[in-house]
């Protein structure tokens, strides 16, 4: 009798199961683009082994949402086909993302786009949504639950949020491959305690010290890697060079055609071998980043108000910088790096609670508790807000020297 599925090799997950219909969607042409684009766009100059991509990252949140789903469909809150619909909800959750993952998203934001918005797009209109079609499924439904937006919380909660596998996977497989040790993420326990209470998803309160640990290291792995000055002077070259060249590339289109193309390397290739003498400061930009000559921070700033620094006038401030410096206003960079400390829920607001099941004698209560009152999440609630200002090496005196008499008293 021939197998309907086969079984692929992880280092995070030992084995994730692949069905032939979600085989179908793994090998067509806009999921294989994943591959090509890396799950931490320049972390690897900073940690070598961190060249992970979407692809595995997508495989390791289908096989989470999976167990989370066999959990909630022996507890009798889901049946076998709203697993199924769970699984290409995870696998489909990252299939818009485009080239340097959120570097790109940073860019596409000020068009008032999302990588969701991509993922709509080609789940709805390409291939991927036919073949769903074609093997029974809902895509519309399957649209919703990737993106936050179906009626059933609970499954959206599965995918993306405070209880989500697409976070479980991601740290998990970014502490392995970064060899950062602070990823501890028991998912086995957390998905095996998830319940279901008017329509939430609910944690057992056997399982509270699993979220506890998974927050902090979320927290610990922001600070660590994610928002590594390194990282990020890399990261920033990435945004600019990205930025000057859009108008001539056409990078930010929303054109499934030309988005199919759109790999790290394409993109990376395509600002170096350019001509165009306009531009000349994003080819420089691409071809230190890829050479990594990287800008140097001259001033940092780790804010833990709930003042949100996307909000600073940057360009203001580089003006600033630049007169008080005597530096190039092209030659100063201002990174403002902004995360909630609590993942933010499937509507994008922030999450300000969780449901705890507490078992006992036999009966099940459920209690809603503010995630402020959760003493080790509380500790780390609010905005982590980092702001930093780089520049070229020659210059990184002035600049600090600049940075610290504007910005001195922020806090």
């Amino acid at each position: 009798m021939k197998k309907n599925y086969l079984d692929i090799i992880d280092p995070i997950h030992d084995f994730i199961r692949v069905y032939d219909y979600e085989l179908l969607i793994i090998d067509s042409p806009l999921f294989q683009r994943l591959r090509r684009i890396k799950q931490l766009s320049g972390a690897h100059l900073t940690y070598p082994a961190a060249q992970h991509t979407r692809f595995e990252h997508s495989l390791g949140v289908m096989h989470i949402a999976s167990q989370a789903g066999f959990a909630l469909n022996e507890k009798g809150f889901l049946n076998s086909d709203d697993v199924q619909i769970l699984r290409i909800a995870g696998l489909l959750h990252d299939i818009g993302h485009g080239p340097f993952s959120h570097l790109f998203e940073e860019i596409i934001q000020e068009k008032k786009i999302s990588h969701e918005d991509y993922g709509k797009k080609i789940i709805l209109n390409s291939e991927i949504g036919d073949t769903l079609s074609k093997t029974g499924f809902d895509k519309k439904l399957i649209t919703k639950i990737a993106f936050g937006e179906s009626k059933f919380q609970y499954l959206n909660e599965i995918i993306s949020g405070a209880l989500s596998a697409d976070m479980m996977d991601y740290l998990l497989r970014d502490g392995y491959f970064t060899g950062a040790e602070h990823a501890n993420v028991d998912y086995k326990r957390i998905t095996q305690s998830l319940s279901v209470h008017k329509k939430k998803i609910a944690l057992e309160r056997s399982a509270l010290y699993s979220f506890e640990s998974m927050m902090h290291s979320r927290y610990q792995m922001f600070k660590a890697v994610y928002f590594h000055k390194t990282v990020r002077a890399a990261e920033v070259m990435l945004i600019q060079a990205l930025k000057l060249a859009d108008d001539e590339f056409g990078f930010t289109s929303f054109d499934l055609n030309e988005f199919v193309n759109l790999t790290d390397e394409f993109v990376l290739s395509s600002l170096i071998s350019s001509k165009s003498p306009k531009l000349k400061r994003s080819r420089q930009l691409a071809k230190d980043y890829q050479n990594r000559k990287l800008l140097k921070c001259a001033f940092e700033r780790i804010l833990t108000s709930h003042m949100n620094l996307k909000k600073m006038q940057t360009d203001e401030l580089r003006v600033e910088l630049s007169k008080k410096s005597k530096i190039n206003e092209n030659d100063i960079f201002v990174d403002s790096s902004v995360t909630p400390s609590i993942p933010l829920a499937p509507s994008k607001n922030e999450s300000k609670s969780i449901v705890l099941i507490t078992n006992e004698s036999g009966k099940s209560s459920a209690k809603e508790m503010p995630i402020s009152e959760i003493p080790v999440v509380s500790a780390i609630s609010g905005f982590m807000n980092i702001l930093r200002i780089y520049t070229y090496e020659k210059n990184r005196k002035k600049v600090e020297i600049a940075a610290k008499s504007i910005l001195g008293d922020l806090k």
